[in-house]
């Protein structure tokens, strides 16, 4: 497993391209309400991506070995939907909650993020799993340093969703980021701490539980991507890109609009030199 370590020059490229991806989900909050289109969401995305931002959406056409072309701009992945949702003409529904995930390609550079959002006035079951998912990727995010392990990271997410009542999906999984949308290593939100790959600076992967209200099992729906809860219990997800640090952490997908850290997280978050 070759995994790449990011020069100061590298760094500050992605950090560029992660504000953009933060900023593109910034522009797409005021628009998730009630009778819009998740095809339309797509479209505001796009334009903003290509015209304004001068980048590239990463995931339109992107296809790796054995699936279709992706044919959207943006992934959206409502209610019982775990994640790569295909925009569609259906419009959302007051208590629906939604996973955009947006990668942009800047300067050849990938910047890569998702948030959940609630759309009208949410159930209290829907706006707790969509809180208590936020809160688990922080976990994860508050154990990066250099010298610590992956499987802190999955086990600190693991042992917090499970501890609430939540299940883990363990078929998907945080990914290194830079020259190319998923590069090594792979980022487990389950495990045991103390295994795995060490941390080292320069490091830059995602952090992207996917925590189901129900049971952990999957299927994938027949248009090749859209994955869903086997027992169609509501998922969620939230995404960071995060830097390993000569002393912690970065998350470099934050911009004005980001919802704030966690109480537990807030002391710990390193910010850019």
């Amino acid at each position: 497993m070759t995994i790449l370590l990011k020069t100061a020059s590298e760094v500050e490229a992605m950090r560029t391209a992660c504000r953009l991806a933060s900023e593109v989900l910034d522009l797409l909050t005021p628009f998730v309400k009630p009778g819009v289109t998740t095809l339309e969401l797509d479209r505001i995305a796009h334009d903003h991506m290509t015209r304004v931002q001068g980048g590239v959406p990463a995931t339109l056409g992107y296809q790796p070995p054995g699936y279709p072309p992706f044919p959207a701009s943006i992934c959206t992945s409502v209610n019982h939907q775990v994640c790569h949702g295909i925009p569609n003409e259906r419009p959302l529904k007051n208590g629906d909650i939604v996973n955009i995930d947006v990668t942009i390609i800047k300067d050849g550079w990938h910047g890569d993020n998702s948030r959940m959002y609630v759309v009208g006035e949410g159930s209290i079951a829907a706006k707790r799993l969509c809180q208590i998912t936020y809160e688990a990727m922080w976990k994860g995010i508050v154990k990066v340093r250099p010298g610590a392990r992956l499987g802190d990271i999955g086990h600190a997410i693991q042992t917090f969703a499970e501890a609430a009542g939540y299940s883990v999906v363990r078929e998907f999984c945080g990914h290194g980021v830079g020259r190319k949308f998923h590069e090594e290593p792979q980022v487990l939100h389950y495990g045991r701490p103390g295994t795995l790959e060490e941390l080292k600076a320069g490091m830059i992967f995602t952090i992207e539980p996917m925590i189901n209200l129900g049971r952990r099992e999957i299927r994938e729906l027949g248009d090749g991507w859209t994955i869903v809860t086997r027992d169609r219990s509501l998922s969620a997800q939230w995404e960071h890109t995060v830097l390993v640090t000569e002393t912690g952490y970065e998350v470099l997908t934050l911009s004005a609009g980001s919802p704030p850290p966690p109480a537990f997280a807030q002391g710990a978050v390193a910010t850019p030199a």
